[in-house]
């Protein structure tokens, strides 16, 4: 009898994970649902399903913690109402999930600092996010802010000489 009953718990717990896949899986879903909940349909509320407690954004010169992460999500979507962000390319190894993905919209409003010019913008970024027991607890992003300000005419666009 202990034999069946090992071997049905075995199967059990082996059909559940099958199911269930792998973690880098998981881990995959879990960004996945950042670009498409909360950037591209503005459900900040599912944040607190998604980030761990004391999730920290290391930026290049300061870090930050999750209220000062979503403000600045918001002010993206602020800014760039129409704000679609597409996913181009994602890879997990261990607990980290790494990200290219693609931003467009028009600039029709206002939001971290940026005036509302009416002009569309393009860009690109990385993310790198650890996620650890289906939260995420550190990211590592960069994108062409430069780029942007250009886009939106807020600083001259590089001018190659004569």
């Amino acid at each position: 009898m202990r034999k069946i009953t090992l071997l049905l718990l075995i199967i059990s717990v082996w059909g559940s994970a099958a199911w269930a896949g792998t973690v880098q899986d998981q881990n995959k879903a879990v960004a996945q649902r950042v670009f498409d909940e909360i950037f591209n349909q503005g459900k900040y509320d599912v944040a607190n399903e998604i980030y761990a407690p004391d999730f920290v954004n290391h930026g290049f010169s300061i870090n930050i913690g999750l209220k000062e992460d979503q403000a600045a999500a918001r002010g993206w979507r602020e800014a760039i109402p129409d704000i679609k962000v597409t996913v181009k390319m994602m890879m997990a190894e261990g607990d980290l999930v790494t990200v290219l993905w693609t931003a467009e919209g028009t600039n029709t409003g206002q939001g971290n600092g940026l005036p509302a010019t009416g002009k569309k913008v393009k860009g690109r970024g990385i993310t790198i996010w650890r996620i650890v027991n289906g939260k995420i607890r550190e990211e590592w992003s960069e994108f062409d802010q430069l780029r942007l300000m250009q886009q939106l005419g807020l600083i001259p666009a590089e001018t190659k000489p004569n």
